[in-house]
């Protein structure tokens, strides 16, 4: 049974609503956040008007603000927007859904003034007006706007998308906007690709760059993003009308040769049953092959077009080899899951046994962490743990983490790694991380009944301070943490 001292709606009841009203006085003194939502609430027991003349209140305040928002702002805006969309989706949005549409796309329009004055690197603001697309979808679909009207505000918010807060709104909006409104947004969308294929001229002094072609006009720049959100907005419709043909046509001769362009195109021909077509135009954009990373895209469309055309085997085959090639697990996956029972088991072992001679070992370790097979990863850093490039912090640091359970020693050669790979580098940027990784490593020592060819834990310190010993940063660090 709960006590009654824990924060619960229930106990909080008992304190009455006189007691309760001045705590939240108390509470909301000096907290500007926290009388909104009180004076929101407020306005809410009174009238749906009420509560949306309060909400265009403050969001006319929102759109007038000028100064800076900085990093450390960010995260005081996001609580406030998100207030503001919860109370027009949970609160207006049932009661008068008319308002509600127009109350959500009033704070749509709020997101050009607040990035032109923020510093929204984590994306957590883009994020509050893509989920707010989303909600105008939906209460579009309630609301009394005609689709053709709906289609216009639409484009018009497409043509604003400059930071691409509104990417989902065509998604969003497919259900309200019916096959009229679709057909106008189509209609606008491709007036605009055509205005964009037009020759402009450019404008003198307008020169905002260089690149291997010369001088980069503002009019050039603009005109160019104008014209893939044209082409992104009709492939959006292309797909929601189910015409695979319009979505080709909308894809330049140099986008038909990009493996990943000829991917998304694949899929949409594998759909409509054309793997032959597929297959051809995936042929025709194959990566080259002195390419870096592989294009997952294509060749898992490339194997189900030859699926799809009755050459299991073939298809097969070259999952097998994307596989062997570049370790992604999904193609070695995508192989297993074909096979008859007992077939897969025999086939995973031998794809781990490739995957511990793998050339590049920290790329055969991402592999077993991710699989997982822990046992395996336990077995590569053993066997070739002279190969670990200590650097690799982002790869090692959570799989020690992961390994130190049961398997210790590994776990104590990845954290070797990454102290050698500071001193010896004199990174001391990363001391303080280092100094970590030794108390650990002593941690691990008691747990650890065989080093094998490993230094013991003390002989490894020993040889620390015998070659690191003038590294005063590090040691100190070291000593804080004892």
């Amino acid at each position: 049974m709960a006590k009654k001292t824990t924060l619960n709606a229930k106990n909080l009841e008992a304190l009455g609503a006189k007691r309760l009203a001045e705590l939240l006085i108390e509470i909301s003194t000096g907290s500007a956040a926290h009388k909104r939502r009180l004076r929101l609430e407020l306005a809410g027991e009174q009238s749906s008007g009420e509560m949306a003349r309060e909400i265009r209140k403050h969001l006319t305040r929102i759109q007038r603000a000028r100064s800076f928002i900085n990093w450390r702002k960010v995260k005081k805006l996001k609580a406030d927007l998100e207030t503001q969309r919860s109370a027009i989706t949970e609160k207006l949005e049932p009661q008068d859904p008319d308002e509600a549409f127009e109350l959500i796309w009033r704070f749509l329009h709020l997101s050009d003034s607040i990035f032109a004055r923020s510093d929204d690197g984590s994306g957590s603001l883009v994020e509050s007006f893509h989920l707010a697309c989303v909600d105008a979808g939906r209460i579009a679909k309630a609301s009394e706007t005609s689709p053709e009207t709906l289609a216009e505000k639409v484009f018009q918010a497409l043509r604003d998308n400059g930071y691409g807060q509104y990417d989902p709104l065509i998604e969003a909006m497919l259900p309200a906007l019916g096959a009229d409104g679709l057909a106008r947004l189509k209609e606008l969308s491709t007036q605009w690709l055509d205005e964009t294929g037009q020759e402009k001229p450019r404008r003198e002094g307008r020169i905002i760059g260089m690149s291997q072609n010369g001088p980069l006009y503002e009019d050039e720049v603009y005109n160019r993003h104008d014209d893939l959100s044209a082409r992104i907005a009709l492939e959006v419709i292309a797909d929601a009308e189910g015409d695979v043909d319009a979505y080709i046509a909308l894809q330049t001769e140099e986008a038909k040769r990009s493996p990943m362009i000829a991917a998304s195109m694949a899929e949409r021909l594998l759909e409509a049953g054309r793997a032959g077509e597929a297959l051809t135009r995936l042929d025709r954009a194959a990566p080259k092959k002195d390419r870096l990373l592989p294009v997952l895209e294509w060749e898992r469309a490339r194997a189900d077009a030859l699926e799809a055309l009755g050459r299991g085997d073939e298809a097969q085959d070259f999952r097998w080899q994307c596989f062997e090639a570049s370790l992604e697990q999904q193609h070695l996956r995508d192989y297993l899951k074909r096979l008859p029972d007992f077939d897969d088991i025999e086939a995973e072992e031998k794809a781990m046994s490739w995957v511990a001679t793998y050339p590049n070992v920290h790329q055969a370790l991402l592999f077993f962490m991710e699989w997982p097979a822990l046992r395996e990863a336990n077995a590569l850093v053993l066997d070739r743990c002279g190969e670990i490039d200590g650097n690799y912090y982002e790869l090692l640091t959570p799989a020690s983490e992961t390994l130190k359970e049961k398997y210790p020693l590994a776990a104590t050669l990845l954290l070797r790694a990454m102290i050698d790979f500071s001193l010896t580098n004199a990174r001391s940027s990363r001391y303080k991380h280092a100094a970590r990784h030794v108390i650990a490593c002593e941690a691990l020592a008691a747990q650890i009944a065989d080093f094998g060819s490993a230094d013991l834990h003390h002989n490894y310190l020993t040889k620390l301070r015998r070659d690191h010993g003038r590294k005063t940063g590090f040691w100190t660090a070291v000593e804080r943490l004892y």
